[in-house]
């Protein structure tokens, strides 16, 4: 069953972890969903690049607005084109002063753009660049949770830490991304009508571990199904992360921002 959502929305400071501005049709208005999301409370948002082009557009952004980070890598889906020099090429991008993160890397074996093995080949490079980085990592899995998660207890510890982003596995890979020391980023699913399981999943995260996000322009949070997400409706998946875990917006707005600022070391003041 569907939770409740409140009709009229409240104003918590909020972090987007982790959205896609720099894809269309946000990059082309920028400004308004920008404007739109400090509207709604949202101190920061993390815009991720997911290849070359895409991590200079993103990085374009953050140099418009003050409250616009990045976090850069090659997607799983790109795999294929990141060659040697490719990733070099995004390495140093990533030492950009506004690159709070580096990916979304991973494992994608439901789409498989990508052949598996070059997957699992540009996955373990961009896990070592994270690291002589010292940078947190974005992971991105999906039909991928035992053999990503394996890869990534291989290759740990992770010192900066890292987010298994848009999270959709189930209770043992949650624990198994907690042992790992990684947060666990909730998107907009988790107002989905059939979603009951993950709202139990994350009824249960320790509180120090969660984060919110909107990965806009997807997974747009069922009020606005059908319709082109953005960071202003991060509000919607917090009030539905209040209400599975019997705490107010206030509080859900409090804790992720407060985690989102330690792990990524975002210029913004941690709530007490």
């Amino acid at each position: 069953m569907l939770l409740p959502i409140a009709t009229s929305l409240v104003k918590p400071i909020l972090v987007d972890s982790h959205a896609h501005l720099e894809m269309e049709p946000l990059f082309q208005d920028a400004d308004g969903v920008v404007r739109r999301a400090r509207s709604a409370g949202v101190a920061a948002i993390i815009t991720v690049g997911i290849d070359l082009e895409d991590a200079r557009r993103a990085l374009e952004l953050a140099e418009r607005f003050d409250d616009v980070f990045v976090s850069l890598g090659y997607h799983p889906h790109n795999a294929k084109n990141a060659r040697e020099k490719a990733l070099n090429e995004m390495a140093d991008l990533a030492t950009h002063r506004k690159v709070v993160a580096y990916g979304e890397i991973g494992l994608d074996y439901f789409r498989n753009y990508s052949p598996r093995s070059a997957q699992k080949a540009v996955f373990a490079d961009q896990l070592s660049i994270a690291k002589s980085l010292a940078k947190p990592l974005v992971i991105h899995l999906r039909s991928a949770y035992e053999e990503g998660l394996t890869e990534l207890e291989k290759a740990g510890p992770f010192p900066a830490g890292g987010v298994i982003h848009c999270f959709s596995g189930d209770e043992r890979d949650a624990q198994r991304a907690l042992d790992l020391g990684f947060h666990i980023s909730i998107p907009g699913t988790i107002t989905y009508r059939k979603n009951d399981k993950f709202r139990a999943i994350v009824s249960r995260l320790p509180e120090d571990r969660i984060l919110l996000e909107t990965d806009c322009p997807f997974l747009a949070p069922e009020p606005k199904r059908g319709k082109d997400n953005e960071p202003a409706y991060i509000v919607y998946t917090a009030q539905t992360v209040a209400s599975v875990r019997n705490t107010s917006v206030a509080v859900v707005g409090q804790t992720t921002t407060a985690n989102a600022t330690r792990l990524f070391g975002l210029p913004l003041e941690e709530a007490p």
